[in-house]
């Protein structure tokens, strides 16, 4: 018997898109900027990375863009800003709020399409959900869902509230599920319109 596989699978052809194409992008010139800065071996990388998350919302602006104390590094000290606000609520004052957010195509063949206003309020109202649960900021929470537009609601929701998520896998069984449950120590659980028991404690 053979022991050996060989690959007779060799791919070289590039295909490149066209200039009208790039010019269109977003990421054209912003790769541009950072090759070049890392090419001309930049001296200024603080006011590089600093124009660049001038673009994210902030709740409450940094003071220092880079504190480095090797092997420690933190980056834009004393600043504050949401996930789920940079990925939604900039998208909302133009043109881009009516622009596809989530394009998604099940196995049967079902397809969904959410523009950033869509996700949005879906975001917010199943953030008003956890709430209502009581859960608040520092609070643990599991989601188990299939690969569905759902579980990207449900993360940027618990992301817009402060609340900490983690994805178990759809497919993992309920024995799975508690053991997981029991290493998060989270503060709710639901398991197919089952509320399960949770270890009640918030983070300090």
């Amino acid at each position: 018997m053979e022991t050996n596989i060989e690959s007779h699978l060799i791919e070289k052809r590039v295909f490149k898109p066209s200039k009208e194409f790039v010019k269109e992008t977003r990421g054209s010139n912003r790769s541009r900027s950072i090759g070049k800065c890392i090419a001309n071996r930049c001296d200024a990388p603080d006011a590089f990375w600093a124009r660049e998350a001038k673009e994210l919302i902030w709740r409450k602006p940094w003071k220092k863009v880079l504190e480095w104390k090797a092997p420690f590094a933190k980056w834009f000290v004393g600043g504050q800003l949401n996930l789920s606000e940079n990925c939604l609520d900039r998208h909302l004052d133009g043109p881009r709020r009516n622009k596809a957010a989530i394009i998604w195509e099940g196995e049967p063949g079902e397809k969904r399409t959410l523009t950033y206003q869509q996700l949005h309020r879906e975001v917010c109202r199943f953030a008003n959900v956890l709430k209502r649960n009581k859960i608040r900021k520092g609070d643990r929470v599991i989601i188990y869902l299939p690969t569905i537009p759902e579980a990207a609601i449900a993360m940027l929701a618990c992301a817009r509230i402060g609340a900490v998520h983690s994805v178990v896998f759809g497919g993992f069984s309920a024995d799975s599920i508690r053991d997981r449950i029991a290493g998060q120590r989270s503060d709710r659980a639901d398991y197919r319109g089952w509320q399960l028991p949770a270890r009640r404690q918030s983070y300090r």
